[in-house]
């Protein structure tokens, strides 16, 4: 396995390319829109819900998700930030991402999430491959 480091403007500019993936999340989170979501993940890609449900494939992924996000954000919405970026190598990155819920007046709601996306670059696109979404408790 190559561990090949990039550049500093190269590593800024994936960054970016990935932090745009994450805030389509959040844009198809807050707007409901199950199919721009679900087209963020590659074909075989697998995702386990903050309760633990797991996801094989993006049919399954898009069997989930249009059943459960039409109507979640109706009394609230949803902020996605990149935290941190490791590059395992240059096109594939493991990116730890903080959730927050809240109230449409911006007050929090309940806990935050602390998901983790591994993603790969292909054909020129940062897709999600393997997701885990994690509820933060507070202990």
């Amino acid at each position: 396995m190559s561990t090949t480091a990039i550049d500093e403007q190269t590593r800024t500019a994936e960054i970016e390319a990935i932090k745009q993936v994450v805030a389509t999340v959040e844009h198809s989170q807050q707007n409901e829109l199950p199919d721009e979501f679900v087209s963020l993940f590659r074909s075989d890609a697998i995702w386990t819900t903050g309760h633990g449900k797991r996801l094989i494939g993006r049919e399954e992924i898009a069997a989930f998700t249009h059943r459960v996000l039409p109507g979640a954000m109706q009394d609230a919405t949803a902020s996605y930030e990149v935290e941190h970026v490791l590059f395992i190598r240059p096109d594939v990155a493991a990116v730890k991402v903080r959730q927050r819920y809240l109230t449409l007046g911006g007050q929090t709601i309940g806990n935050e999430g602390s998901p983790l996306y591994v993603m790969a670059k292909e054909g020129g696109h940062w897709r999600l491959v393997a997701c885990q979404n994690t509820e933060v408790l507070d202990l």
